[in-house]
């Protein structure tokens, strides 16, 4: 899959409609019961960034965009200015200990930074796949480690130089963007006057 490592140039901020979509198989069987099967694993999120574009150079900056993108041809950078951060109201600042995203077994040098949604006791991860380069931070057993590690930004995977020992925490802060696509090959703009420009801009998470 084509994926380009830059973000959607739009103030998509309040408004913007969409969230987070699961696929659960529903059977419903004798009696009214049902089995559910829940064949997602992580949630795909759809939004429509129609509030990034108010003006014509708005306007002009999504007909480039999405003319290098080839509609849905290629995936792209979105920031979710609800949740883009790993603290627990997904806007704060990050700080080192906001996740905890592995055990040290002494072997393992690779990570996934994830940030887990908990709610009646029920947590569910969420793996991050592109999160802001420069922005991430790493702790081990409560400490900030500044050194000894790096990060892909493209994949979201932390390495550490030397394996973490057996039981240490390893935690992590960050800032995320989303990996998506236009979800349509034909963008319709809307001209009202020669300063607002109004459309709809489908958007979809991919997997990467």
């Amino acid at each position: 899959m084509s994926f380009d490592e830059v973000r959607l140039p739009l103030r998509v901020r309040y408004g913007a409609s969409g969230g987070p979509q699961f696929l659960t198989d529903i059977v419903t069987v004798q009696g009214g019961y049902e089995k559910r099967n829940q064949a997602w694993a992580q949630a795909r999120r759809r939004f429509d960034a129609r509030t990034g574009v108010v003006t014509a150079m708005d306007a002009s900056l999504l007909v480039a965009f999405f003319q290098a993108r080839a509609g849905r041809a290629r995936g792209f950078r979105l920031q979710d200015w609800s949740d883009y951060t790993s603290a627990r109201d997904g806007v704060s600042a990050a700080s080192f200990d906001d996740q905890i995203i592995g055990t040290g077994d002494g072997v393992q040098t690779q990570f996934q930074l994830i940030k887990n949604y908990g709610s009646g006791g029920v947590v569910h991860a969420r793996d991050i796949r592109k999160p802001v380069e420069g922005s991430v931070r790493i702790g081990v057993n409560g400490t900030e480690y500044e050194t000894g590690w790096s990060v892909d930004a493209t994949s979201g995977v932390v390495t550490f130089a030397q394996a973490p020992a057996i039981g240490a925490v390893i935690t992590a802060g960050f800032a995320f963007d989303m990996p998506v696509r236009f979800d349509t090959d034909r963008l319709q703009v809307t001209q009202q006057d020669q300063k607002l420009t109004q459309t709809e801009i489908p958007l979809i998470e991919v997997r990467v």
